[in-house]
C-alpha cells in the first residue's frame, strides 16, 4: 500500500511527499516503528530542496490522520545514508536492510524492508542529495520553519536545532528532533542485514566510512560502512531486465524442467492463537518436538495482543516477547538465521531458515491485508512472506478470520479478501504484482475460525471422548465450504487425528466452563498447496496451556527445484545463441480482442470488471498503459488496469482486466456530474506504435458521497430524483440558518441516516462487537440500493452490516458532521463541555441536527454496555476520526491534538444533553 499518500495529507501547499517507506528506528536495545517520507519543496525562485520526515504512525498509514510528524531531517550538504550491518549477523539476501542516516550531530540507524520500494526509496533519496559544485548556493530550508513549535521556549532557553537528536526538544514535531507518542516495539534486533561485500567492488576509493559516530551505543552497534546511498541506490535501482534480457529470463523459466532438480527439505509449520498473554512456558514441546532439525520454520500467531491500544494503534510489547520465545524454542540441533517477522495487530508470522540455507533464500517480500471493520482494522485479517528458496517460489500466509458459528460466510470472504488484496512487489519494477497464487508452494496457517455445526456441545464432547474424529469432521464447517468449492479451492489438509483446539479454560486441558461454554471446534488449521509436497505430521500440542487455544503444527518435507549449475550455463548459452537470430526483428505489433467497453449501472464500491486479450505477433514486446498530455495518470481515480505493464513472448497472448470501482474520493463529482464514467487508455508498445481503448458507461447516483444537505433536501430517493435535480442538489453551497436562504420543506437529517440509526436501535442495541465486527461485503450492497430506493420495508442484514453501512455512509460525506471549518475550535474546547456545545451550536442546522442525533444513538448503546460491551474510549475512537476531520490540504497535527479530537467526542459521550 502506498503510504506516501497518508504523509502528503500533513504537509503544507507546495510541498510533495515523493515516496515513504515504513521502517524501524534502532536505538540501543529500543526498537520503533517509524513512517519515512521524502518531501520535495520547490522554490519560487527556481530550484527544489528536500527532507526527511519522520512519523509515528497508527496501523498502516491510510489517511493522514493515521501519522504524527515526530522529527525532520534536512537533505542538506553533509546528509549521508550509509548501509551499515551488525556484528555476528548472516547475510540472507531478502532480508531486512539497515541504513545509518548522518547529518551534522544527529546519526539514526532504521532498518529497512528489503524489496523493490525500498530500492526506489533509496534511489529517489540519492536523487535529493544536494551535488557538491561550490557554485550552487547551499539549501537554506526556510519552508522548514513552518514546521518548528509555536510554544514557549524552554527556560533557559534551548532553541530546537535543524539536527537535534531525538528526544533533545520539546514534546513536539521538531526539526531534527522529537519525541514519540507510541513506542511500537519491534523485535528485529536480530534482523539479517545486507553485506556491503555482496554489492561488488565498484565503490570508489574516496568513499571512506565515517567516524566517531555521536552515540556510543550505536557506534558497539555499527560498523561502518564503504557504501554509501547513493551508490546502493544505484545498485538497487538498475532495471534487472531490459527487452532482451527479459526475454532470456522468460525462456529460462520455459526451460526450468532442463537445469533443475528436486531436493527435499523439511519445512515446520505452526501456528498459536495466544488469546492477548505473555509466554508463561517453554515453546520446545511445540517447536521442537521431531528428532529432526527442521529447514525451515514458518511461525504464525493470532491475536497476539487483545488491549485497546493494539487494536486503534500498532504497538505492543507482546511481539518482542513471542519473538524471543519462539527464537528460545527453536530445535536445538541446528542454527537458525531469522528471515523475516511481519505483524498486523494481533497476527504475527516469523520466518527462519537454518543458516547453511541463508544464501539460496531471496526475494523476500512481507505484505498485510486487514479485513476488519472497514477493511482497516486489522484485528482480523492475514500477514504474508513471500520468498524465493532455490529456484521455487514459496508463498507463507498466516490468517484470522472472523468469529463465531454462524459467521461462516464473512470467513469465506476474509479468506477472498486476503486472496485479492495481498500482492507483493517484485525485483523488477516493470513486472506487475505477484498474488498469493502466483507461487509454486503455497502455507495456509492460521486461526481460521471455523467450526462444528448442526451437533451440541455434549454431543461433540462425546465424539471427541471416544475419539470419532472422523464422524466429527464430517460436521466441520472448512470442510463443508472447501467441499462446495467456497473457499481455499485446490488446497489440501491432512486428516485431523487430533482432537479440536478450542476452547479451552486457560491453563489447563479443560473445555471451556464460561457462560457461553462454547462448543469445540479446529480453529486452528494448516493447508498447502502445490507440487512436490509430502506432509510428515499434523497435530496439537496439549502441553502448552498459556491460551484457550492449542497450538497446532505440521511437519512437511517439500520438493525444492535447485539449479545444477553446469546445466544452466548450456541452457543459457543456447537461450542466448537463438536470440541472437531474432536481433534485427520488425517492429513489434499486437491485436486487441476488444477496444470499447461500456460499464452499466455502476454502483458505489461495487467492482465491475471488463477484460480484453493483448494478443502478440512474431516479435517480443513490452507494453504499458501511458499518461495523456498533461495528466498525471493513465487513467482517471475510479478506473485501473491489471495489470498495467507487462512483456510478450512472440505468438503469446495476455488477459488484461479493467477495473471500475466506485468510492468516497470519486463518488461525489459523480452524483453533482462534474465526472462522468468516460476516459481514453493509452496503449504503448515499447519500439512500436499506440493503441487507444475508449472507456464509458453511467453511474447510478447514491446516498454514499453527498453532502449532508443536499440530502436533507431530497425528500424522494435519490434514484427516483432525476440527474439534473441531483446536480443542481450536490453542487448547492453548504447553508447555515443566517444566510436567510431555504429551500422548501427540508428534512431535519438525511432519511437515509434515520434508516440505518433506526434499524440499529431496534435490532442491535444489545449487539456484541457492534462497531467493532465488519459485515459482509453482499449485505452492504443490499443495504446501499435500500437506502438509494427508500425500500427500507426490503431491508434484511445482519446487525455488524448495517453498522459498516452507517460508518462508510459517514466516512462517505464529503463535508464532515463537524464542519472542516470548526475543526480547530473544537481540539482547542475539548476540555470543557460548555465550550464544546458552544462550537456545535455554530455548525450549520442539518449538521447540528445530525451530530446530536448520533451522539443520542451512541448514548443509548452506552446504556447497554453490559451486553454490547462497548464503551465511551471504543466509540470516541471509532467516531472521532469520522466526526472530526483535518480539513484537506492543512497542515496534519500531532497526535496529542488527535487525542484532544477524540476527547471532544468523549464529552458528548459521557454527558446528557
Amino acid at each position: 500500500m502506498d503510504q506516501s499518500m497518508a504523509i502528503q495529507e500533513t504537509l503544507a501547499e507546495g510541498e510533495y511527499c515523493i515516496i515513504a517507506v515504513q521502517g524501524v528506528l534502532c536505538e540501543g536495545d529500543s526498537r520503533q516503528s517509524r513512517l519515512l517520507g521524502l518531501v520535495r519543496h520547490r522554490r519560487k525562485r527556481g530550484g527544489q530542496e528536500h527532507a526527511l520526515f519522520l512519523y509515528t504512525h497508527r496501523r498502516m498509514a491510510i489517511t493522514g490522520d493515521d501519522v504524527s510528524l515526530d522529527q525532520i531531517v534536512p537533505v542538506s550538504r553533509d546528509f549521508t545514508l550509509e548501509e551499515v550491518s551488525l556484528d555476528g549477523e548472516l547475510y540472507i539476501l531478502g532480508s531486512d536492510v539497515t541504513v545509518q542516516l548522518d547529518a551534522a550531530e544527529l546519526s539514526l540507524v532504521f532498518q529497512l524492508p528489503f524489496g523493490s520500494h525500498t530500492r526506489m526509496f533509496l534511489q529517489e533519496v540519492a536523487r535529493a542529495c544536494p551535488g557538491f559544485d561550490p557554485a550552487t548556493p547551499d539549501p537554506e530550508f526556510l519552508w522548514l520553519s513552518r514546521y518548528r513549535c509555536t510554544g514557549p521556549e524552554p527556560e533557559p532557553p534551548t532553541p530546537l536545532g535543524w539536527n537535534s537528536p531525538p528526544g533533545t526538544g520539546p514534546r513536539c514535531a521538531g526539526i531534527g528532533g522529537g519525541v514519540s507518542d507510541f513506542d511500537d516495539s519491534r523485535s528485529d534486533k536480530r534482523g539479517l542485514l545486507v553485506d556491503p561485500s555482496s554489492w561488488g567492488q565498484d565503490t570508489p576509493d574516496n568513499l571512506l566510512p565515517r567516524q566517531n559516530k555521536s552515540k556510543c551505543e550505536i557506534t558497539d552497534m555499527v560498523r561502518s560502512s564503504t557504501i554509501t546511498v547513493s551508490d546502493k541506490a544505484h545498485i538497487l535501482s538498475m532495471q534487472k531486465f531490459g527487452l532482451r534480457d527479459t526475454i532470456v529470463k522468460s525462456r529460462l523459466v520455459q526451460k526450468e524442467e532442463d537445469y533443475t532438480y528436486i531436493q527435499n527439505f523439511r519445512f515446520f509449520v505452526g501456528t498459536y492463537n495466544v488469546n492477548g498473554q505473555s509466554p508463561k512456558e517453554g515453546l520446545q514441546p511445540w517447536l521442537s518436538h521431531g528428532t529432526l532439525a527442521p529447514d525451515v520454520y514458518c511461525v504464525g500467531f493470532q491475536e497476539l495482543d487483545l488491549s485497546k491500544e493494539a487494536f486503534f494503534f500498532h504497538d505492543t510489547p507482546k511481539e518482542e516477547e513471542w519473538f524471543k520465545a519462539v527464537s528460545e524454542g527453536l530445535h536445538p540441533d541446528a542454527k537458525y538465521a531469522k528471515v523475516k517477522l511481519i505483524r498486523l495487530v494481533g497476527i504475527m508470522l516469523l520466518l527462519y531458515v537454518k543458516q547453511e540455507h541463508a544464501a539460496h533464500v531471496s526475494e523476500v517480500e512481507a505484505e498485510t491485508v486487514g479485513t476488519g471493520i472497514m477493511g482497516r482494522m486489522g484485528n482480523k485479517g492475514g500477514v504474508a512472506i513471500r520468498f524465493q528458496f532455490h529456484n521455487t517460489s514459496i508463498c507463507v500466509v498466516n490468517s484470522h478470520l472472523a468469529a463465531h458459528t454462524e459467521e461462516y460466510e464473512r470467513r469465506n470472504q476474509d479468506y477472498k479478501d486476503i486472496c485479492s488484496r495481498m500482492q507483493f512487489c517484485q525485483i523488477d519494477p516493470g513486472l506487475p504484482p505477484l498474488t498469493i497464487s502466483k507461487h509454486d508452494v503455497i502455507l495456509w496457517l492460521g486461526d481460521l475460525n471455523y467450526r462444528i455445526e448442526e451437533l451440541d456441545v455434549e454431543t461433540v464432547k462425546n465424539l471427541i471422548e471416544e475419539k470419532d474424529f472422523q464422524t466429527l469432521y464430517g460436521y466441520d464447517q472448512l470442510k463443508t465450504q472447501m467441499a462446495a468449492k467456497s473457499v481455499f479451492e485446490g488446497f489440501i489438509e491432512g486428516e485431523l487425528t487430533f482432537q479440536p483446539t478450542y476452547k479451552y479454560d486457560t491453563g489447563s486441558d479443560d473445555w471451556d466452563t464460561s457462560e457461553k461454554c462454547r462448543a469445540p471446534a479446529w480453529c486452528d488449521r494448516v493447508l498447502w498447496k502445490g507440487k512436490n509436497i509430502t506432509q510428515l505430521s499434523y497435530q496439537s500440542h496439549m502441553a502448552l496451556k498459556t491460551s484457550d487455544h492449542k497450538p497446532v503444527s505440521s511437519v512437511f518435507d517439500i520438493g525444492v527445484k535447485v539449479v545444477n549449475e553446469e546445466r544452466y550455463r548450456k541452457t543459457l548459452e543456447e537461450i542466448v545463441r537463438s536470440l541472437d537470430k531474432m536481433e534485427n526483428a520488425n517492429i513489434p505489433s499486437v491485436s486487441l480482442s476488444k477496444r470499447e467497453f461500456c460499464f452499466q449501472n455502476v454502483k458505489y464500491m461495487q467492482l465491475q470488471v471488463q477484460s480484453f486479450t493483448i494478443r502478440n505477433g512474431q516479435v517480443p514486446c513490452q507494453f504499458e498503459f501511458i499518461n495523456k498530455p498533461d495528466e498525471r495518470s493513465y487513467c482517471k481515480q475510479w478506473l485501473n488496469a491489471n495489470p498495467s505493464r507487462g512483456f510478450l513472448l512472440p505468438d503469446s497472448a495476455i488477459e488484461i482486466e479493467l477495473e471500475l470501482f466506485v468510492n468516497k474520493t470519486t463518488a461525489t463529482k459523480l452524483n453533482s456530474g462534474e465526472d462522468k464514467i468516460e476516459d481514453i487508455l493509452v496503449l504503448h508498445l515499447d519500439r512500436g506504435k499506440d493503441y487507444f481503448l475508449s472507456v464509458s458507461g453511467n453511474y447510478l447516483p447514491s446516498c454514499f458521497g453527498s453532502p449532508i444537505h443536499t440530502l436533507c433536501y431530497m425528500r424522494e430517493p435519490i434514484l427516483d430524483l432525476p440527474l439534473e435535480t441531483i446536480r443542481e442538489l450536490t453542487l448547492m453551497p453548504l447553508q447555515t440558518e443566517d444566510d436567510g436562504v431555504q429551500l422548501e420543506n427540508p428534512l431535519g437529517i438525511p432519511k437515509e441516516l434515520w434508516m440505518m440509526v433506526d434499524y440499529l436501535y431496534q435490532n442491535a442495541i444489545q449487539q456484541e462487537d457492534l462497531f467493532q465486527q465488519p459485515g459482509l461485503r453482499s449485505e452492504f450492497e443490499h443495504i446501499r440500493d435500500c437506502l438509494d430506493t427508500g425500500m427500507i420495508e426490503t431491508l434484511s442484514a445482519s446487525n455488524h452490516s448495517v453498522a459498516e453501512a452507517l460508518l462508510l455512509f459517514l466516512e462517505s460525506l464529503p463535508e464532515p458532521v463537524i464542519c472542516y471549518s470548526t475543526y480547530h475550535n473544537c481540539l482547542e474546547c475539548s476540555g470543557n463541555y460548555i465550550a464544546s456545545k458552544q462550537v456545535i451550536s455554530t455548525l450549520p442546522t442539518f449538521h447540528q441536527n445530525v451530530f446530536n442525533y448520533l451522539m443520542a444513538f451512541l448514548r443509548e448503546l452506552l446504556k447497554k454496555s453490559a451486553k454490547n460491551h462497548l464503551d465511551e474510549n471504543i466509540l470516541a475512537s471509532i467516531f472521532g476520526s469520522l466526526l472530526l476531520r483535518n480539513p484537506a490540504g492543512h497542515q496534519k497535527l500531532d497526535m496529542a491534538e488527535k487525542k484532544k479530537a477524540q476527547e471532544f467526542i468523549h464529552l458528548f459521550l459521557c454527558s446528557s444533553p
